[in-house]
């Protein structure tokens, strides 16, 4: 399989050319990738959806993280990036649907296999409300290993220093059987990957004006 190629910018946002993305995250370069948090309401109010990394991963393997998100490939724009839903999660749903809640930088480190990797993206970050319970959902079993649901508020509490971990539940995937078990499990900020706090904050915050 050929390696996925990347646009890349410089520092001030402007295209400076394409890359293969082992290439990207070994120097360092500025790349785009669509972020996109699912919430749920509920009778007992709403809930935030977010998954769990496969151990294959080659960045933050085993950590939870954005409901559904991916890079950019040379050429696509952020409409194009959508498709992440129907791929991760069998969601497929309309590029309007979305509401765009901000952009961010952000710079993140640590290693593939020994090797340092420097993690440099441009996101557009969106929210979008889903009737679906977990189990309704068809999860990328080459990426998504679980998918799971905490209460809005709660999750907003805890990234924000109040309570030091909080209840979920999900859906956990086995390939090789292709049967999820359900899971219920206490979750905390460090099993996520590793962003500033504040940018959970900000999508939380925002995830309850939806």
């Amino acid at each position: 399989m050929s390696e996925e190629h990347f646009d890349i910018y410089d520092p001030s946002g402007a295209h400076i050319g394409t890359a293969p993305r082992s290439e990207v995250h070994r120097e360092g370069y500025w790349h785009k990738s669509f972020h996109c948090w699912l919430v749920r309401d509920t009778p007992q109010g709403r809930r935030v959806l977010f998954q769990k990394r496969t151990s294959s991963k080659d960045t933050f393997p085993s950590c939870y993280d954005i409901t559904a998100a991916g890079h950019l490939t040379a050429g696509e724009t952020v409409r194009d990036a959508a498709r992440e839903l129907e791929e991760e999660l069998g969601l497929r749903t309309e590029f309007e649907q979305l509401t765009h809640l901000f952009e961010v930088t952000e710079e993140m480190s640590g290693e593939i296999s020994g090797v340092p990797f420097i993690d440099r993206e441009i996101s557009n970050v969106y929210g979008c409300l889903s009737s679906w319970e977990l189990t309704e959902y068809k999860l990328q079993a080459s990426e998504v290993a679980g998918l799971y649901e905490a209460d809005l508020k709660q999750m907003l509490d805890m990234f924000l220093g109040g309570p030091s971990n909080i209840t979920a539940t999900g859906i956990l995937y086995h390939e090789e059987d292709g049967h999820y078990t359900k899971v219920t499990e206490p979750i905390r900020p460090g099993q996520f990957v590793a962003r500033p706090y504040s940018y959970y904050v900000s999508a939380f915050q925002k995830l309850q004006q939806l």
